[in-house]
């Protein structure tokens, strides 16, 4: 960007100093002098000025001298976008490591269920209490990083304090509340996979399909199970033939 001036003074060369532009007269030069870049440095990075308020004067002892502002505000909410920015992609990563972890963590145990029904490491597995307690912290920590003021008032929009379609999705875009929604159907159907596990051992009733369908579609798979149940006793019990 090229600047001219038709003053009866000289050429004369320029120096920036942070944000201050300086000229310095040579009595031997043309009449006329240019500034090539309107840039200031501010902590360390360079600043477009374009558009910032400028001062100029002259003196035939000191030259002419351009004082340049720069937007510091604009500047500012670069800086404050910038770290929201960083601690947003930390969440992010967060919420990714930690929806991961839980749906491997859960797959030993269907496994188990699954592909060895009445071994002795299935049975003491499914006994112990260990894995609800671990999802449940790890569901109490997201949840924790996941809340907001505006939680409650998202789950219970209606003015009868009822949750509301519309609410619940927004409050689902976050990525941390939805990673802490995924890790309570893991904990919710873990549990139902293991009742049911428990009551086709008590029973002698075939439960791999349900623990199977429960891994994914926990309620059909619990409806599965009580369908497999019935049909099961009414084969054990067969209606007497009529004298």
């Amino acid at each position: 960007m090229a600047l001219s001036s038709c003053f009866c003074h000289p050429r004369t060369p320029t120096k920036i100093t942070g944000s201050m532009l300086v000229t310095r007269p040579l009595f031997n030069r043309g009449p006329n002098f240019a500034l090539k870049s309107m840039t200031s440095e501010i902590y360390g990075q360079q600043v477009p000025v374009m558009g910032s308020k400028q001062i100029s004067d002259w003196s035939f002892v000191a030259g002419s001298r351009i004082t340049i502002r720069p937007n510091l505000q604009r500047f500012q909410l670069n800086r404050k976008s910038s770290g929201v920015f960083a601690s947003w992609l930390g969440v992010s990563q967060i919420a990714n490591s930690a929806f991961t972890l839980g749906t491997i963590a859960v797959l030993p145990f269907y496994s188990l269920m699954v592909l060895a029904p009445q071994a002795e490491l299935t049975r003491k597995s499914m006994e112990s209490s260990i894995p609800d307690v671990v999802l449940g912290l790890l569901y109490a920590y997201l949840l924790y990083l996941s809340w907001t003021p505006d939680t409650l008032r998202l789950m219970f929009a209606s003015k009868y304090w009822l949750p509301e379609l519309p609410g619940i999705a927004r409050m689902f875009s976050n990525e941390m509340t939805l990673a802490s929604a995924w890790i309570h159907l893991l904990a919710i159907d873990l549990f139902a996979a293991r009742q049911v596990f428990h009551d086709g051992l008590e029973n002698k009733i075939e439960t791999r399909h349900s623990v199977s369908l429960c891994l994914f579609f926990c309620p059909v798979g619990i409806v599965t199970h009580v369908i497999t149940k019935a049909v099961a006793r009414n084969s054990r019990n067969p209606k007497r033939g009529v004298h």
